[in-house]
């Protein structure tokens, strides 16, 4: 048994059969060299393997995202998650029984379960090593200096920011609250909190960050970001930088959210949808109870920021914005 698998089976909910870890994400952009370019500036190691992207963090073995071209605007093609092997046949009669079995994606490998979100989004279950944090991830060790030298670094020398893992991915939806209810029931994740009928962050039951997906609403399913974890608050602020200086200025932060707690900064990628440094989001034990609860507007977004842009919240694989006045009710935290 590797150190992985022993992990696993002491992280475990008791009978609990759900979902451990968001695997892959899979989308599609209208070319592959900008991608490259956005996420190579972003920190992280990407592959060109065939027609596509394959993007991992340096120095890992796992891959987080495939993409390819499509020659079409950006579209969410399928999630990857992973299972333990002894949830495989449970997961796959909850599948059976409401019959929400689908084909295998035509990019994908076949492999595994197959079925629909009630969005349409095509979901594949594996069984697969538990890629989630099993713990609350760590802080960078602080920069040792001399009682005679500054503490910053001099700009010349910042090492290039490179996030750790992937920590969570927040998807449009038409309806917050059913695939909320789809979430618990079939893929058998937790709510941490909501927002109303706005927004939900979901958390997996064998521990997690405290959300592994979120939902925000919009009038059709797409991918609004990518969360990637990185060691430190400077680390969020030196990857803001890295990216103005690789030419992609437009962005949100840095900033402290409420809900998740965590330190941010999202970059904008190409499509218009985002990419975000994220430092110090709490974690939910797998034997803890989160008190899950559903907060105001003014209690659900950030702590503290710079002005929101005011198409964060556009779902450009449709390109239909959310209206300022759903923003200003629901107060998402994205």
């Amino acid at each position: 048994m590797n150190h992985q698998s022993v992990i696993n089976l002491q992280t475990r909910r008791e009978n609990a059969v759900g979902v451990h870890s968001v695997d892959c994400v899979v989308f599609t952009v209208p070319e592959l060299g900008e991608a490259e370019r956005f996420y190579t500036a972003f920190g992280l190691d990407v592959r060109r393997v065939g027609e596509r992207l394959d993007v991992y963090t340096h120095g890992g073995q796992h891959c987080w995202m495939s993409v390819y071209a499509s020659r079409q605007p950006k579209q969410l093609q399928y999630l990857r998650m992973g299972i333990y092997a002894s949830d495989l046949d449970a997961m796959q009669e909850r599948i059976a029984s409401r019959g929400i079995g689908t084909a295998a994606h035509h990019l994908s490998d076949g492999g595994g379960l197959w079925l629909c979100t009630p969005d349409g989004v095509p979901l594949q279950i594996v069984v697969a090593d538990k890629v989630s944090p099993s713990e609350k991830c760590r802080p960078l060790a602080a920069r040792q200096v001399s009682p005679c030298q500054g503490a910053a670094p001099a700009r010349s020398q910042v090492p290039q920011v490179r996030p750790r893992t992937l920590s969570h991915v927040l998807l449009f939806t038409p309806d917050v609250v059913r695939m909320l209810r789809f979430s618990e029931e079939v893929l058998g994740l937790r709510l941490s909190d909501r927002s109303g009928d706005g927004i939900a962050f979901i958390h997996g039951p064998h521990g997690s960050d405290h959300h592994l997906i979120a939902f925000a609403r919009s009038d059709a399913p797409g991918l609004h970001h990518t969360s990637w974890d990185v060691g430190s608050v400077d680390e969020v602020g030196s990857g803001s930088e890295q990216m103005r200086t690789a030419g992609y200025a437009r962005g949100w932060g840095v900033g402290r959210h409420v809900l998740g707690s965590n330190y941010f900064f999202y970059v904008r990628d190409p499509w218009g949808s985002y990419a975000e440094y994220s430092f110090d989001i709490d974690f939910i034990p797998h034997d803890l109870e989160w008190p899950a609860a559903d907060h105001p507007p003014e209690d659900s977004f950030y702590v503290w920021g710079p002005e929101v842009p005011n198409d964060f919240v556009t779902n450009f694989e449709q390109a239909t914005p959310m209206l300022s006045s759903d923003r200003q009710r629901h107060g998402h935290d994205v």
